[in-house]
């Protein structure tokens, strides 16, 4: 089992900036990719951005490129969001998923084995 934990969420105006983490504990963290997920009110969850096992690949939705930046410590075994220029259309909970590090950058949200809370994002125009 991956134990993970989201924080950092919060209401932001529209251009600032907010930094989720995740921290995880159980299994070792490194053998896992990292996704993140949002999911806004009466929407369905959707990916946002993933980083591979070992932090040197990423990935990063259309709508959230040159904005989101997704850097892992595993030696902290923590990963981040960094959200830059949050636009009211980011407002959602925000999940950070494990899914097993052989699936490389994994999109879909079947794919990932361990799901945190959730941290709300909220960004007023």
């Amino acid at each position: 089992q991956v134990q993970l934990v989201e924080s950092g969420g919060g209401l932001v105006q529209a251009g600032g900036s907010l930094r989720l983490s995740c921290a995880a504990s159980g299994r070792t963290f490194s053998n896992y990719a990292t996704g993140w997920f949002r999911q806004a009110p009466g929407k369905e969850r959707e990916f946002v951005a993933v980083i591979d096992w070992s932090g040197s690949s990423t990935y990063c939705t259309d709508s959230v490129k040159g904005r989101f930046t997704i850097p892992r410590e595993n030696a902290k075994n923590t990963a981040y969001m960094l959200m830059n220029s949050l636009k009211p259309e980011d407002t959602a909970v925000y999940y950070c998923a494990a899914a097993q590090g052989l699936l490389g950058r994994p999109r879909i949200a079947s794919q990932y084995d361990f799901w945190g809370q959730g941290t709300q994002v909220t960004v007023s125009s």
